[in-house]
């Protein structure tokens, strides 16, 4: 069984929770999270506190009331807090430029790569080779900045490319003669 679903969610002051039937909904001052939840779990509210538990003996249902319990964790930081990715542009001539809902990057192509932003999702540039990703939905930030950094990733050698801030290139050496 899981221990994750063991813990509790604590609901902070300000943040919402909606249960209907197998729908969870949690409003807070950044915004409005739903998500449909499966008839292995059941999701009790006792106080300021949401407690997850598997509905029965199952291996499934033992694993997904762990698997609930973390969507809603996120669901109520997300929507409390908010989510964001941080990545970084390393190489000569790389640049980003935020404009509206659209990233424009110059990834050394021959062309500039444009990247429309979903709904939901706000992209910042501080500086031309740093992009912050920022969003309520842990999955979406997450994706988005994948999708970002899959257009040109870090290479081995000289480690250019996109990477997350915190991502460690592990550099190879060349070959010798």
């Amino acid at each position: 069984m899981s221990r994750i679903a063991k813990y509790p969610v604590v609901v902070p002051s300000g943040v919402e929770v909606t249960l209907s039937g197998n729908q969870i909904t949690v409003k807070g001052t950044l915004g409005t999270l739903s998500q449909a939840l499966t008839s292995d779990v059941t999701v009790v509210r006792e106080g300021d506190h949401l407690q997850c538990a598997a509905a029965n003996d199952s291996q499934q249902a033992g694993a997904m009331s762990g698997t609930v319990r973390a969507l809603i964790a996120n669901m109520v930081k997300g929507v409390s807090q908010g989510f964001e990715k941080k990545l970084t542009l390393v190489g000569v001539g790389y640049r980003a430029q935020a404009k509206g809902d659209v990233l424009s990057l110059a990834l050394g192509f021959s062309h500039p790569v444009e990247h429309p932003m979903p709904a939901g999702i706000k992209v910042e540039t501080p500086t031309q080779t740093e992009i912050l990703i920022k969003g309520i939905n842990k999955q979406q930030v997450g994706q988005v900045a994948a999708e970002v950094r899959a257009y040109r990733s870090p290479e081995p050698y000289k480690g250019k490319g996109v990477r997350y801030s915190d991502e460690v290139v592990v550099i190879k050496e060349t070959k010798k003669k």
